[in-house]
């Protein structure tokens, strides 16, 4: 069930409908169902196939939110077929499996479940041979959940070193390079772990559907290097604040005393395939059939949007002005729809995520607008280190806020986006959705 809390309840079942849409387009069980299939003998996935009786064993394992009910739907499709198997995800976001033993760990910052998990998935991969299969799960969530640092670092220097990127702003894309070059399974080191036939299947929460960014891209190539990494943490003025081990870890990768991670080209990845499977334009392209359904006009600004939460939503108000003043770029009824991933540079001390900071500063953009709604939704329902997918402001919320006496550009200011929600019944509530691919950004005008 989906709760959002907007202040009509027409409102509030219209957003519901277009989340709701927006979910099922990438639901993993059915997209894996979609592409895995399993006759005579033969398994398919995607346009490769897989003669099993040319393979001894078929082990899976993964990691991600979405790889529950990923791991899930293999296991209808290929049922005792499957031999064992390991999958790790978010705490809260499990799902019953008979064959493959699901664990939780920590995210967005690893734990030690996470590493303990790490551990248990590279020695069952360490007992495989050239004959076997093994079939990896990945979605969003996969480069925390899955930690194993490399030799010098521990779990507590990847910490800090994760909690620094995600405070400084820096992109998906710009942290796992970084991790990358930390780790023993990112970036392409997961497939040269073993000698196994490799077969991934991917759901994308990642703009562009960079392999090598999902999850950390374990089995596929690294474009990135130790130097690219280095200029990452100096770029976001980190350097200096990560853990020494950190430093002389990447320092003795710039200067080539210690192997790059597996590029494009190695021998290793013509036994490896990667199979995308959902992303965020699958979950786009839903709400606009479902908002053209109940008779809105649609217009989708980008499904890769990027930069400052906060100046997304400037740009969202700007248009949200403009269709209230002149109707264009379309006259009401409408919906605005846009995803992807932008980031929060964190200076204050609150609680909150993307989607509700987005929200917040949005408030601010539209206040005094009619009948106009803008929302901000994480399509795993867990926006940020909060248990809620994100937020809903209209033209009053500034003013409902101030007679309450709450202060939004305080809340704004301190990164605060949570507490201040919380207070007027603004978020959006539909626990672990078990899917993963960027967010929904939505405007409405009625």
């Amino acid at each position: 069930m989906i709760q959002v809390g907007a202040s009509q309840p027409r409102v509030r079942a219209l957003f519901a409908t277009l989340f709701r849409a927006g979910l099922q387009a990438v639901d993993p069980y059915a997209a894996v169902c979609r592409q895995v299939r399993f006759r005579r003998g033969q398994l398919t996935i995607g346009p490769q196939r897989y003669p099993l009786s040319q393979h001894q064993r078929l082990v899976v394992v993964g990691a991600g939110k979405a790889s529950g009910r990923m791991a899930q739907a293999l296991e209808r499709q290929l049922g005792a077929r499957i031999d064992t198997g390991l999958v790790v995800v978010k705490y809260g976001h499990g799902a019953p499996t008979k064959k493959i033993r699901i664990l939780e760990a920590g995210h967005p910052v690893p734990d030690g479940a996470g590493l303990r998990a790490s551990r248990a998935m590279m020695a069952l991969i360490a007992t495989l041979k050239s004959d076997d299969l093994l079939i990896v799960l990945l979605s969003g969530g996969a480069s925390s959940l899955l930690p194993s640092p490399a030799s010098g670092i521990t779990l507590k220097d990847k910490q800090l070193t994760t909690k620094l990127l995600l405070r400084s702003g820096a992109t998906i894309q710009e942290m796992n390079a970084v991790r990358k070059h930390l780790s023993c399974v990112k970036g392409g080191q997961l497939a040269a772990a073993t000698s196994a036939r490799v077969a991934s299947v991917i759901l994308s929460d990642v703009i562009g559907n960079d392999l090598g960014t999902i999850g950390s891209g374990p089995t596929a190539p690294d474009p990135t290097t130790f130097r690219d990494a280095w200029r990452i943490l100096e770029r976001y003025e980190v350097a200096r604040k990560v853990p020494a081990s950190v430093r002389r870890r990447l320092e003795a990768g710039m200067q080539k005393t210690l192997p790059e991670t597996p590029k494009a080209g190695a021998v290793l990845f013509r036994r490896v395939d990667n199979l995308l499977i959902g992303d965020n334009q699958a979950a786009v392209d839903a709400v606009v059939k479902a908002a053209k359904g109940k008779r809105l006009q649609t217009l989708v600004l980008s499904t890769t949007v990027t930069g400052e939460a906060r100046e997304l939503a400037k740009f969202f108000g700007a248009i949200a002005r403009e269709i209230a003043v002149h109707g264009r770029p379309m006259a009401r009824p409408c919906c605005v729809i846009a995803g992807g991933e932008p980031t929060v540079t964190i200076r204050g001390q609150g609680k909150g995520g993307r989607a509700q900071e987005f929200a917040l500063a949005a408030a601010l953009e539209i206040a005094g607008l009619p009948a106009v709604w803008v929302a901000g939704f994480a399509t795993d329902g867990t926006d940020g280190p909060t248990s809620v997918a994100g937020a809903v402001v209209d033209g009053e919320t500034t003013a409902r806020a101030r007679r309450a006496k709450h202060d939004l550009p305080d809340a704004l200011q301190d990164n605060d986006a949570y507490p201040f929600f919380k207070k007027i019944r603004g978020h959006i509530v539909t626990g672990p959705t078990g899917t993963n691919v960027n967010d929904l950004y939505l405007l409405l005008a009625l």
